[in-house]
């Protein structure tokens, strides 16, 4: 007996049934494990092949990868004549995230690394190098204001530390 599942497949049928329609049999191993075997015409291509899974699990197509044998099946006009009979076809969840991006020296043509901490420059916001850290070095834009800032900072210094001659005593 002939079971259909909810994209038209048959999903059961003898290996003379499917040689004498020329279909082809692949066994396609779900998310959860769960293997399920496939009759379909050897001219079904692999975009129809993610369709027809992609209804079964309820996934949109473009979340789910095909594997086979190791290796990714990414041309969608493949046929499925191209693979062995009884092929095993795994479907694979892409992987997220990964190491973060590490943070490059921001001057012109450095591709060195960015130091942590002493390398951030907060007159520009750039980000720097071992050898272009130090303000001259990068040419930093606020570098004037910098310059005014420091040098008022030494006055106030050298104001609040100065000493007073009393008259009188």
């Amino acid at each position: 007996m002939r079971s259909r599942s909810s994209s038209n497949v048959s999903t059961t049928s003898s290996s003379s049934d499917s040689a004498a329609v020329g279909n082809t049999n692949i066994f396609v191993k779900l998310l959860n494990g769960e293997t399920i075997p496939l009759a379909l015409p050897s001219t079904t291509t692999l975009s129809t092949l993610r369709h027809l899974i992609s209804l079964r699990l309820s996934l949109p197509a473009p979340t789910f990868r095909l594997q086979h044998a190791g290796s990714h099946l990414t041309t969608p006009t493949l046929p499925l004549a191209s693979l062995p009979p009884n092929a095993t076809i795994s479907v694979t969840l892409p992987l997220r995230g990964g190491a973060p991006k590490k943070i490059r020296c921001t001057f012109k043509d450095c591709k060195d690394p960015a130091q942590r901490i002493v390398g951030d420059c907060s007159f520009c916001q750039g980000h720097f190098c071992g050898k272009h850290r130090m303000l001259e070095d990068h040419r930093c834009s606020g570098l004037e204001d910098c310059k005014k800032e420091s040098h008022e900072r030494n006055a106030d210094k050298l104001n609040s530390e100065r000493t007073m001659v009393v008259k009188g005593i």
